[in-house]
């Protein structure tokens, strides 16, 4: 397929969600959510023991990570998720970074004018902050986080939103996460995901339309999963 040729490209819009998908934003959550424990005398974790509890939002992935170590009260994690969004605020891009190959697929799929938008259940004000940090915000038509809708994924309403504002057509969603598979299944969209995310089960069983090991492969497999000739 000629990717430059934009009327053979099956998908108008394409949705990706944010951690694990298109940054890999782990080294700065978990020192986040490391802050946090230590502040109430509980053991660090590591990354890759955080990793896993990325993907449903701030107060799950801290929920989480004290369950691990020791468990809590709703009142006292009321008080942890403050600390822990006011580190990540303070420290939000120290480690973050796009996932090699990230960057060159969005430049393609921009080239054959496809819009692209994204979906997190992060906050919108700290997805929009880490864009714009990152110098990234140009590049997406719209940013939708777990709190614009008042409901994030699995909901399929903030998906929907997103072709909604990206102008519709037909499109596709590309996550990490079983939150991000039930979404677009919900809202009726094909899904592919990232094998190099932050799973929290093996990437075989999220029930992907598709499955990608890096971003060279994810035009070509859009173009196979949306019938392009």
């Amino acid at each position: 397929m000629d990717i430059n040729s934009s009327a053979r490209f099956p998908f108008d819009t394409i949705g990706f969600d944010l951690d694990g998908t298109l940054l890999d934003t782990s080294g700065d959550l978990a020192a986040a959510v490391n802050h946090a424990l230590a502040s109430i005398d509980r053991p660090t974790l590591t990354v890759e023991q955080v990793k896993p509890m990325i993907g449903g939002g701030a107060r799950h992935m801290l929920a989480q990570g004290l369950a691990a170590t020791g468990g809590c009260d709703e009142a006292t994690l009321d008080i942890l998720q403050r600390r822990l969004l006011d580190h990540y605020e303070a420290n939000i891009t120290v480690h973050t970074r796009p996932f090699p190959g990230a960057l060159d697929a969005l430049d393609e799929l921009a080239a054959m004018g496809v819009t692209i938008g994204i979906m997190t259940n992060k906050l919108e004000a700290l997805a929009a902050r880490i864009l714009a940090e990152l110098g990234l915000a140009d590049r997406f038509a719209c940013l939708i986080g777990g709190d614009t809708m008042g409901i994030g994924k699995p909901s399929p309403v903030p998906i929907q939103a997103l072709v909604d504002r990206c102008g519709g057509g037909r499109a596709a969603f590309v996550g990490d996460s079983i939150y991000d598979v039930q979404a677009a299944r919900a809202a009726g969209l094909p899904v592919v995901a990232c094998s190099f995310g932050f799973l929290m089960q093996p990437v075989g069983e999220l029930g992907a339309d598709a499955i990608i090991d890096g971003y060279g492969e994810l035009i070509p497999k859009l173009a196979r999963l949306g019938g392009a000739t």
